[in-house]
């Protein structure tokens, strides 16, 4: 993971029918935050880099019994919503005295989220293919062309065009030089070559990083409490892109992710038991920050707060301790928050 604070990542969509428009719940222990914004299909269409305006408005507070806070002014909004971090130094993966146990929120209707990652590790003039048959679309949804399994994509009936998509049939996988990918592909035209974009549900991303990010025969406390690290980092950049196409990217610069290749039954198994879980510091998305010991988050994360050792999170879980009190241990002050879905507007 990067040894310093990534962007905020950008809109947040549900694929809903536009008829129907739902309230997205932020839930904590003592307070519950509505983010009251409409979900509608995923489009086409590029926004800008900025904070997103929808997202700024969904993040406002509310009072607990649900009715809607005055509008802050739009820096106010945008601290409300930027990675909040405990003021506490990392401590060592030391056994604490009294567990910081986060409380955690009581299960709702998940939402189903989707993340688009960019797949910068393979951009340049990568092959691509499929598990199973697929599909090369324009931005429009147009069939440019087709193949089987395994067969190359053929990318001359869309030529001179900037904005491909590429897509294959549920359960099988998108391959970009041979490694597989759930979810679909936007293909971005772009310094001479391409630079493919993962679009695909925040869970099964979690699930990756997890796989990507900590040894999966690690202790599955230690596995969840970095599902949600994972997840809440992932979050804080779908409030704000690093990029107007893509959310975050696909190297350490951001958190790793290496597809469907380190995707397992127990990182499976770490997001859905954490599904919607997030860190959460006053109302506002906390930016996880983590590494892999004490003494790496201290020199490259110290400075910035709160961040968690991998390393010590596999020792708190060995000394029996849950994966909410391993996060409590490291994100002082932070507590746990779920997205849900709520009540029709």
């Amino acid at each position: 993971m990067k040894h310093g604070i990534g962007r905020l990542g950008r809109r947040v969509k549900q694929a809903l029918t536009p008829q129907r428009r739902t309230t997205l719940l932020l839930t904590t222990p003592l307070s519950v935050v509505a983010l009251g914004i409409g979900f509608y299909a995923q489009s086409f269409s590029p926004s800008t880099p900025a904070l997103d305006a929808q997202v700024m408005e969904a993040l406002l507070p509310a009072s607990t019994t649900g009715e809607a806070t005055e509008p802050a002014s739009q820096d106010s909004r945008l601290r409300a919503i930027e990675a909040r971090r405990a003021q506490q130094p990392p401590t060592p993966a030391v056994l604490p005295d009294a567990p910081a146990s986060l409380v955690e929120p009581a299960v709702g209707r998940p939402v189903p989220l989707e993340v688009r990652v960019a797949l910068l590790r393979q951009a340049g003039q990568p092959s691509f293919s499929a598990t199973g048959p697929w599909w090369l679309r324009n931005g429009s949804g147009q069939v440019l062309a087709q193949g089987q399994a395994r067969s190359p994509v053929d990318f001359s009936a869309g030529a001179g065009s900037n904005d491909l998509w590429l897509d294959t049939t549920p359960g099988e996988a998108l391959l970009v030089n041979g490694q597989p990918y759930s979810g679909r592909l936007r293909l971005l035209a772009e310094r001479g070559g391409i630079t493919p974009i993962n679009h695909l549900p925040l869970e099964a991303y979690i699930a990756s990083v997890v796989g990507a990010e900590m040894p999966t025969s690690w202790s599955m406390e230690a596995l969840k409490a970095q599902a949600v690290a994972a997840r809440s980092y992932a979050l804080a950049h779908m409030a704000r892109p690093a990029h107007k196409f893509w959310h975050l990217g696909d190297t350490t610069r951001w958190q790793a992710y290496r597809g469907l290749t380190t995707v397992n039954g127990r990182t499976t198994e770490a997001a859905a038991r954490t599904s919607g879980l997030i860190l959460s510091y006053q109302g506002g998305i906390v930016e996880s920050l983590y590494a892999a010991n004490s003494q790496i988050t201290l020199e490259a994360h110290g400075h910035l707060g709160a961040s968690m050792s991998q390393e010590g999170a596999q020792q708190l879980a060995l000394a029996g301790r849950k994966y909410n009190e391993i996060l409590g241990h490291y994100y002082r002050g932070a507590s746990l928050a779920r997205l849900q879905i709520g009540g029709a507007n």
